[in-house]
């Protein structure tokens, strides 16, 4: 009984697994978390928050925040 139990167990762990490698450690997917980050940011700024304050909490550089409200994609995130 025990075996089969470890057998199900061990499946679904291999699923999670998998699960997990597929959506958070994937190259697409932390492109999707980016965009959605910058997404955030744009919204942020458009109600008002200045770009100082979203470099500062963000701890990247104005020039870096500017470009992705621009729409720009910046080639390396330059941290502050």
């Amino acid at each position: 009984m025990s075996r089969r139990w470890n057998d199900a167990i061990g499946r679904l762990l291999l699923r999670l697994a998998v699960v997990l490698h597929r959506t958070v450690a994937s190259r697409v997917a932390a492109e999707r978390l980016q965009a959605r980050r910058n997404a955030a940011l744009k919204a942020a700024y458009r109600r008002g928050i200045p770009v100082e304050e979203l470099a500062t909490r963000m701890q990247l550089t104005p020039s870096w925040i500017r470009q992705v409200l621009a729409g720009k994609k910046p080639a390396v995130e330059e941290a502050a």
